[in-house]
């Protein structure tokens, strides 16, 4: 199947910290996503794009701290993440690119 181009609207990119290296353990890939996206747009993109089955879908939103930037106060923004849990036998190599 060919990867829609709203499939890269959905996820931004992969998340690569300390705990989503523990996640990907488990199976799971951790991924940036559209703060609009819902859980079966995620599913059906990381399907699309990366050719895997998906068992599950958990997203959480991080909001944005203040923060100064040169002495004047900012924001930093929202931030959407995706946990995705594929199906035994699935893999992603985030450190790759598509």
């Amino acid at each position: 199947m060919t990867a829609k181009p709203e499939h890269y609207d959905v996820i931004v990119k992969p998340v690569i910290t300390e705990k989503s290296t523990m996640a990907s353990e488990a199976n799971a890939v951790v991924f940036e996503v559209a703060t609009a996206a819902s859980k079966p747009q995620i599913k059906e993109a990381v399907e699309e794009l990366f050719g895997v089955k998906v068992k599950a879908v958990n997203t959480t939103i991080t909001k944005g701290k203040q923060k100064r930037f040169r002495g004047q106060l900012g924001r930093r923004k929202d931030v959407k993440k995706a946990y995705v849990t594929l199906e035994e036998g699935n893999s992603i190599d985030v450190s790759t690119g598509l």
